[in-house]
């Protein structure tokens, strides 16, 4: 699996895939009472959550610090490729705070470049390819 030039593991979950519709929908009332309901196609902005959670997923600390080098660059468009083939240009979800969370899987103060972090990453889908 790779985002952009990064390699990351292969075990990441892709812990959201099925929490997406593409059909957004409103809903109102006329004035007489009667239900209006239109839909339409979303165009993009599916979420994608990848997290190795406790036991897979691991990255050494030096991905962790180009992941964050690359979160700092504002609208970054990004190719993921998955495992499995398919391919999504991104950017960073950074609506809910961070787009990366990482989190030492042995702490330690002094954590090397070769030193594990538990790995979990935020992406939005702004084309798919």
């Amino acid at each position: 699996m790779t985002l952009d030039t990064i390699t990351l593991p292969d075990d990441l979950l892709w812990i959201n895939e099925f929490d997406w519709n593409p059909v957004a929908q409103s809903q109102d009332r006329s004035l007489t009472g009667g239900l209006l309901i239109q839909e339409q196609s979303k165009q993009s902005g599916r979420s994608i959550e990848l997290s190795g959670g406790l036991d897979a997923g691991w990255v050494d600390r030096s991905t962790v610090v180009e992941l964050q080098s690359l979160s700092e660059l504002a609208n970054k468009s990004m190719l993921l490729k998955l495992p499995d083939g398919r391919q999504f240009t991104v950017i960073f979800d950074r609506t809910n705070g961070s787009p990366i969370e990482a989190r030492q899987v042995l702490p330690s103060a002094y954590p090397d470049d070769h030193h594990f972090y538990q790995l979990s990453l935020r992406l939005l889908v702004v084309q798919d390819t």
